[in-house]
């Protein structure tokens, strides 16, 4: 079963997000866990949430993944803005117990002229701050096209933020397609390649889920403008290679393509019909 889903808005509420997924024939979906550009979030309500969690039960939902917002950066060269980030991690995590054995994803961040290793020992130092022994929640540091100051544009970066990690069984990797390609991994005529070159840096084990995005941009422009599937430079045939890759078919799929939410409906019906697995 190919496991598709698109970014849907927490705006109404759990239970809400669970029913629009269903309503366009999704099996995963990711949300922010606040204003993606702020810092607030709305207080738990857990009888909503455990509207959401039977909705996941009755209907095939495996895995979700809640999406750190925009503003979060850890490797910050602002002490406050580097203070933001660890409170909101924080509390991202306590909120995500409600939501047990699901994925949160975060962008590394953004080192400012710092340096790559300065940022580097920011993130290790956050995470090593935050990640609890007990928590229920795995998280992702997502590939970046690398673009100014990113952090997360090559394997080895990723790698060795998680060799920094002590609790490393807490850790993994979501992969952008978009931002792989744009960062100069060719996806599209050497996908082989670039998941041995995963695997032998950071190992295929670590690899999560992937958010599934074509490029506005040519291949290793370091741009990260993401395209609806087949209308960009990295294309629908490429795209449904992806998804079939052996290595790749049973992560878990989020589309963040430039769409409403018939346009993710219509992507969805499009991938399905692409795989060719059970």
């Amino acid at each position: 079963m190919l496991n598709i889903g698109c970014h849907l808005s927490a705006s109404k509420g759990y239970e809400a997000m669970g029913k629009k997924a269903l309503e366009i024939d999704a099996n995963t979906f990711q949300f922010f866990t606040r204003n993606p550009r702020g810092g607030k979030a709305k207080k738990i309500d857990p009888e909503d949430v455990e509207a959401l969690l039977k909705i996941m039960q009755e209907n095939g939902i495996s895995v979700i993944i809640a999406h750190a917002p925009y503003t979060l950066n850890a490797c910050s060269a602002n002490e406050k803005t580097r203070e933001f980030a660890f409170q909101v991690m924080t509390d991202d995590l306590k909120r995500m117990e409600y939501l047990p054995g699901n994925l949160y994803n975060f962008h590394p961040g953004s080192h400012v002229k710092q340096g790559v290793e300065v940022g580097i020992k920011y993130i290790v130092d956050m995470l090593n701050a935050i990640l609890k022994p007990d928590q229920n929640t795995r998280v992702l540091l997502e590939t970046m096209a690398g673009k100014g100051t990113e952090i997360g544009r090559s394997f080895e970066e990723l790698k060795e933020i998680l060799d920094g990690v002590t609790l490393s069984d807490k850790m993994g990797v979501c992969l952008d397609t978009c931002h792989v390609y744009d960062a100069g991994y060719d996806i599209v005529n050497d996908l082989d390649g670039v998941l041995d070159e995963f695997d032998r840096i950071i190992g295929l084990d670590n690899l999560y889920a992937v958010h599934l995005n074509d490029s506005k941009n040519p291949f290793s422009s370091h741009k990260d403008r993401h395209e609806k599937i087949g209308q960009g430079s990295i294309g629908k045939e490429a795209i449904a290679r992806i998804i079939n890759h052996p290595k790749l078919c049973h992560l878990p799929f989020v589309l963040e393509t430039p769409n409403e939410l018939s346009g993710y409906a219509s992507e969805i019906k499009m991938l399905k019909e692409a795989y060719k697995g059970d």
